[in-house]
């Protein structure tokens, strides 16, 4: 999948905008819940180096919140980096440049969603 498939796939997934809250960087978009607005996926364009790959090229990644416990393995995956300017304790950072499957890309997102939208919280029994 590369960044325009991804662009595409959110607003049909799931009816969020793509916004560019940063003026002078219109390379970083964001996806993130009308409900609460918080960030469920960060689309960039950075210089490989970044993400420890020995080139001057750039890559088109995107940042996902995702459950601590499968991190460390997510890591050891083809495509899929610690992330990049977010807390690495929580989010990955994933090449859209077609080394990570769209499936994966794609459950991925589906695990972002879901840990940053809104929770309705539980009453409490007696």
């Amino acid at each position: 999948m590369n960044r325009k498939e991804f662009e595409e796939l959110v607003p049909f997934l799931y009816d969020e905008a793509i916004e560019h809250p940063f003026k002078s960087d219109e390379t970083t978009a964001v996806f993130r819940h009308k409900a609460n607005r918080k960030w469920f996926a960060v689309v960039m364009t950075i210089s490989k180096n970044k993400l420890g790959i020995p080139s001057d090229g750039t890559i088109d990644i995107v940042n996902l919140k995702c459950a601590q416990e499968i991190l460390d393995s997510l890591w050891q995956e083809k495509g899929i980096f610690p992330a990049y300017h977010m807390s690495k304790g929580h989010w990955l950072s994933v090449a859209l440049d077609g080394s990570v499957d769209s499936d994966t890309i794609k459950w991925l997102l589906e695990i972002s969603y879901d840990l940053t939208r809104t929770k309705i919280p539980r009453k409490k029994t007696k």
